[in-house]
Order: C-alpha cells, then sequence, then structure tokens
C-alpha cells in the first residue's frame, strides 16, 4: 500500500490548468475496475460538477496517451476518453465508494494534493523573493553605472594640468 501511496504523486496530471488524476488510476488505487467507478459516478453525477470532474475531449486524450503512452485502442487499450478528477472531485469520490480502502486511498490522495499546494504557495514566494532581489539589484546597477558615466563626463570637461617632470629650481 505504501508504494501506491508513493506513486500518486506521479499519477496527478495538469490538463485545462487544473491537478487531475484518471478516473483509471483512481479505480486501481480504490481496488475497483474502472466502468464501476465511473457507473458509480454517473449514478452521483449531481455530485461532480464540471469543476469536480470532466471527461477529456479527443486532442487532450491524444496528448495524454503521448504522454503517459496508452496503448492503442485495437490492442486492448482504452476504448473511451476518460474521466478526470480534480481535488474536490476525489474528495467527493469518498462520499459514493464507501469501503476501507477507499477511505485510505482518499486521505492520502488529499494529503498529496495538500503538499503540492504547499510546494505551489513556496515556488510562488520564492518567485517574489528572486523578483525583489532582482528589481534591487538593478536599481543598484543603474545608480552605479550613472555615476561611472558621470565621473567619465567630469574627466573629459576638466583642463587637465601638465605637472613638470624634475627637480624645482627656485
Amino acid at each position: 500500500m505504501n508504494t501506491e501511496i508513493d506513486d500518486i504523486k506521479d499519477m496527478i496530471y495538469v490538463i485545462r490548468g487544473c491537478k487531475v488524476m484518471l478516473d483509471s488510476d483512481l479505480a486501481h488505487l480504490y481496488g475497483v475496475e474502472t466502468k464501476i467507478l465511473n457507473r458509480q459516478v454517473r449514478r452521483n453525477i449531481k455530485k461532480f460538477p464540471s469543476d469536480f470532474m470532466f471527461q477529456l475531449t479527443d486532442e487532450e486524450f491524444e496528448l495524454l496517451k503521448c504522454q503517459i503512452g496508452t496503448s492503442k485502442q485495437t490492442r486492448g487499450g482504452k476504448q473511451k476518453k476518460p474521466l478526470v478528477f480534480t481535488e474536490n472531485g476525489v474528495a467527493m469520490l469518498s462520499g459514493i465508494l464507501r469501503s476501507d480502502r477507499a477511505i485510505h486511498v482518499n486521505i492520502a490522495i488529499m494529503r498529496i494534493f495538500t503538499r503540492l499546494r504547499s510546494f505551489y504557495m513556496l515556488e510562488k514566494e520564492f518567485d517574489i523573493k528572486i523578483d525583489t532581489l532582482k528589481n534591487s539589484t538593478n536599481k543598484v546597477f543603474k545608480i552605479v553605472f550613472e555615476r561611472l558615466d558621470n565621473l567619465e563626463n567630469n574627466a573629459l570637461e576638466l583642463p587637465r594640468r601638465k605637472r613638470k617632470i624634475g627637480l624645482n629650481e627656485k
């Protein structure tokens, strides 16, 4: 079970800007057939609005097949475009799948989604700090280059005094 839980993060994809999981991956984790999971979802369709679950378009399905290397339809691969579930959709699945395994898997998935969200927030925080550092560094360099230009311009404007070489005779 732990290896399955460790692999959950590899089952999360970004589609339409959302982190989602495939119906087949969820069915595998829950220990049920994909068609049974989808049947339960369709029986409770009111619990799954479009921001909880959606079906992939043909183009999204083709891109996903290329990304994860699913087999061809003619060789026993997926016949239908999969349903994908957002974090909220996965949470809603816990209400329609009531086995002990489903409960444990859901808890693990929710923890991983939470961890991913915290990594995202940390990454965003680092981006802000880097941008701030970059802006302040640019300001410092701008000031330095302006002062160097001023020094160079002042040096050209000042008449140079020629100093005599040798001993002073009085």
